[in-house]
């Protein structure tokens, strides 16, 4: 007699959405070292690796000044506070973004004012920006999402024409992206990172910086991080406690040491996946890169409709996908703005379609092969 045998289905291991555990495997000896030399020296905050910190990324931006903080939802409130934006102000900036750009300015006593985004980009669309500059319009803080920056040089000469309003780049995603020669966090008035575990450069925890070339707004962000201080117990303004913590600093100075290489393998990832989904004939929209700019890909971001029965089948196939974000923040319940929304139609768009890919530095050529072909089988 002949058994018959019942086979299984094969079960493909899962893919990391962000391979953190690679990240620290590669990293593993800097990383401990650098956390042991902390602990033996016991300066857990404003230790030695801060300002070690700051002033290598200030370097790597060229920027002149380089202040860390508490994570990056700080840095834009330490921004803020420093250009005294308060009750009465207007910030213009994207209603396409994480809650915490618009609940800063909303904490700083202001009022945010929605520009619509660039349908292909995501970004900030230059040419509706102008239009909404009022007498109250204190700053404008175009997001650069997904790993690219904004168009910069078209906000900041609009800025410039209107009394030089100053510019906030909220750039949480795109540390190590590059406009026209310039490195993002140093391409207006203030630039602010996260360095979220997730972000391109991220620490073990929150942490993130504060960027400027203005020698003034740069004592003034020095002070609000450490309650208002200027000196020790001797407060001359409002601040925060927005310190970063030294094992968080020293965290990311062990990840700067392949941070280059990392940046490399993720424009060439970023443009492996542009090409393979195109090859694919996969039925999905690709976010458009602009010829002046890179992008760092803090998330690989496509367009795709039926979003959520995508999502569940590549699920199904060990693939994590993300959504970032599903609701435009005019429409979020405790910001919703409906005059606003029914002027921003291309976020609204963006955020009934845009879908994640798994990305990081160490993504293998297999794994994308498989998110790929997921993809082209399920939608």
């Amino acid at each position: 007699m002949s058994a018959v045998l019942n086979k299984s289905p094969v079960t493909l291991p899962k893919i990391e959405f962000i391979d953190l555990k690679a990240q620290y495997s590669a990293l593993q000896t800097q990383i401990d070292g650098r956390i042991r030399r902390v602990l033996e020296h016991g300066q857990y905050i404003m230790g030695p690796e801060v300002a070690e910190m700051e002033h290598k990324l200030a370097v790597y931006t060229g920027a002149r000044h380089c202040i860390s903080c508490a994570s990056g939802t700080e840095a834009l409130l330490i921004s803020l506070m420093a250009l005294g934006i308060g009750p009465g102000d207007e910030v213009i900036t994207s209603p396409f973004t994480f809650a915490a750009t618009a609940e800063m300015i909303v904490l700083a006593g202001a009022k945010p004012v929605y520009v619509d985004i660039e349908r292909d980009t995501c970004l900030m669309d230059a040419t509706q920006l102008e239009a909404k500059i009022t007498a109250r319009t204190k700053a404008i803080m175009p997001v650069s999402l997904y790993g690219q920056v904004a168009d910069m040089n078209a906000i900041n000469a609009i800025a410039a024409r209107h009394g030089n309003i100053p510019v906030i780049e909220d750039a949480a995603q795109s540390f190590g992206a590059s406009y026209i020669g310039g490195k993002s966090c140093n391409l207006s008035t203030i630039g602010c990172t996260s360095f979220f575990p997730s972000k391109p450069l991220g620490c073990y925890g929150d942490g993130g910086a504060v960027f400027t070339n203005d020698d003034m707004l740069a004592k003034a962000m020095r002070e609000i991080r450490v309650h208002g201080q200027e000196r020790r117990y001797y407060h001359t303004r409002i601040g925060v406690g927005g310190r970063m913590d030294t094992i968080q600093c020293a965290i990311v100075l062990a990840k700067l040491e392949r941070f280059d290489w990392e940046i490399g393998r993720r424009l060439m990832l970023g443009d492996q996946y542009r090409e393979q989904l195109t090859r694919s004939g996969a039925r999905l929209g690709l976010l458009a890169v602009r010829p002046e700019r890179d992008c760092v890909w803090a998330q690989y971001t496509v367009f795709v409709e039926h979003r959520e029965a995508v999502q569940k089948a590549m699920l199904a196939q060990g693939i994590p996908t993300a959504v970032h974000y599903p609701l435009s923040l005019n429409r979020q319940p405790v910001y919703r703005d409906d005059d606003s929304a029914a002027e921003t139609p291309n976020s609204h768009w963006a955020a009934e379609r845009v879908m994640s890919l798994p990305m990081s530095a160490d993504l293998t050529g297999e794994q994308m092969a498989r998110v790929v072909a997921a993809l082209k089988l399920e939608n």
